[in-house]
């Protein structure tokens, strides 16, 4: 663990100011930008995602922007690894990293040690294991589970084969059962990270929400959207996003396109809700009040990490 770092990161709901946040503070700290959102990955996803314009980040560095196509996938599994190697690149170069966007899984596999089960697989044991379920058949296999794994093997019905074996796989790989290999996961921070968290009331986030959807439709995000339909994308993770999956059934004449947008802005404020309740109870949150000025609000939480890092230097001065 490295327990030498220092990263900050801006949490808080979808329209709520962590951009134009991010980028205040990196100007006051020394900072490089990462993104935090899972969708900002993807290219040609730019107004639908409220992607950072190169205007806007006003010369800070911004990473972990446009590095995937539309019709890839992408894992939190895969974020936490591009991260942390670009977390310490960034910090070689005497910069501060700042992860800002509001996937909150995404930022929590990042800066505690979150482990993904992913991490307990081994091809050659699953193929084994495939072998003695069609060998031995499930109901065997089941046996073992239920022996050795009982609490697992409550919640998995002996023909679901694949839930079975990954069961099993990750009981030979990791020597654990699967709820104790995933156990206590995310808890044990990996950086000295000071969180902000952006709050504002439900009301005005909501009216925010709704003006935004209306900005991006006026910017051209039908036509953003057209685009990826026409270029034949369906069906991948990309275009699941919100604002992406309505339009698509406009496009595809199964939903008016006014019952379409309004559907963009009651599933991105439900979407929202979902983030606040993530970020209240998986992470440990310094809040801050969003409706403030901005560039008092930069300053206001600049002194506050300026302070946080001179008692990280004291506490190593003493070590």
């Amino acid at each position: 663990m490295n327990h030498s770092a220092d990263v900050i990161a801006i949490a808080g709901p979808t329209a709520s100011g962590k951009t134009a946040l991010a980028v205040g503070l990196a100007h006051c700290l020394g900072g490089e930008v990462i993104n935090g959102d899972a969708m900002q990955v993807y290219r040609g996803l730019d107004i639908g995602t409220a992607k950072i314009t190169s205007d806007e980040m006003e010369g800070i560095p911004h990473h972990l922007f446009d590095i995937k196509s539309p019709t890839d996938m992408f894992s939190a599994a895969e974020y936490q690894q591009i991260v942390r190697e670009k977390i310490s690149e960034i910090q070689s170069r005497g910069k501060l990293p700042i992860l800002a966007g509001g996937t909150g899984l995404y930022m929590q596999s990042v800066l505690f040690d979150y482990r993904f089960t992913e991490a307990a697989a081994n091809l050659e044991v699953r193929s084994r294991l495939e072998d003695e379920l069609e060998t031995l058949g499930a109901k065997r296999l089941y046996e073992r589970l239920l022996q050795r794994d009982p609490v697992s093997a409550e919640k998995i019905h002996p023909n679901n084969h694949r839930r079975l074996i990954r069961a099993l796989e990750i009981l030979e790989v990791s020597g654990e059962t699967k709820a104790n290999h995933e156990a206590d996961q995310g808890a044990t921070p990996m950086y000295r990270s000071f969180i902000i968290g952006l709050e504002l009331p439900r009301e005005l986030l909501y009216e925010r929400i709704d003006r935004r959807v209306d900005l991006m439709l006026e910017k051209g995000l039908y036509d953003e959207v057209k685009g990826l339909w026409e270029q034949g994308i369906r069906d991948v993770q990309a275009v699941q996003a919100i604002g992406y999956k309505e339009l698509y059934q406009a496009i595809e004449g199964t939903l008016p396109i006014v019952e379409a947008i309004e559907l963009i802005k009651k599933n991105t404020r439900h979407y929202a809700k979902r983030q606040m309740t993530y970020f209240r109870n998986k992470l440990e949150v310094n809040w801050y009040d969003a409706t403030i000025e901005k560039k008092q609000l930069v300053q206001k939480i600049c002194d506050e990490v300026k302070g946080f890092q001179l008692q990280i230097a004291n506490t190593k001065s003493k070590h």
